[in-house]
């Protein structure tokens, strides 16, 4: 696959990242706000922005990774990303994460954004389920994973070593019947 399949929403269109975008992906995930509950450390030089891009475009290829990148549509810059990875074919399954960039938090880029990746994944994609983690203080991920009916099925103590210090995952599930009841496609 060398493109990813457009995805429109009302406010937002989520679509393949481009080289071109390089400087963007630094943007997001150089911020220390939006990598405080992120499983890693933020980018320290732009070296690491092409890197993941390097990254992003051949795990697409290798139908393993699928990373879109959010952009307004009145607009066509990159403000996050949503992806879906882990996709395991044999048990129709596969994980989700997202990132947006702090100037455009509370505007609700980042459920519209991740809701439409969802409706992908299940209807697009034939999943059956999606697991998500978030750490237990990162609210706002929280809230937004759980308006879209994921479910908190348990914690991961200390999963994560970062910043000098042990961080939990809450890890959460949502089931396609749950999902369709939820958004009236069932």
């Amino acid at each position: 696959m060398d493109r990813l399949p457009l995805l429109e929403t009302p406010r937002l269109r989520l679509r393949t990242i481009e080289r071109a975008d390089v400087p963007a992906l630094y943007a997001v995930f150089s911020d220390p706000q939006v990598m405080r509950y992120w499983s890693s450390a933020p980018m320290q030089d732009a070296d690491e922005a092409i890197a993941l891009h390097d990254d992003i475009v051949a795990m697409m290829r290798d139908d393993t990774l699928y990373q879109w990148g959010i952009a307004p549509r009145d607009g066509d810059g990159l403000v996050g990303t949503v992806t879906l990875y882990r996709i395991d074919v044999a048990h129709k399954r596969g994980e989700i994460g997202f990132a947006l960039g702090s100037t455009h938090w509370g505007r609700g880029y980042a459920t519209e954004a991740v809701g439409a990746v969802v409706a992908h994944a299940f209807d697009g994609r034939g999943l059956h389920r999606l697991e998500a983690d978030a750490d237990p203080r990162n609210a706002a991920s929280l809230r937004v994973l759980e308006k879209l009916g994921f479910v908190r099925e348990g914690l991961a103590r200390e999963r994560y070593q970062l910043y000098g210090e042990l961080q939990d995952s809450v890890m959460l599930g949502l089931l396609a019947p749950e999902w369709r009841a939820r958004s009236g496609r069932g």
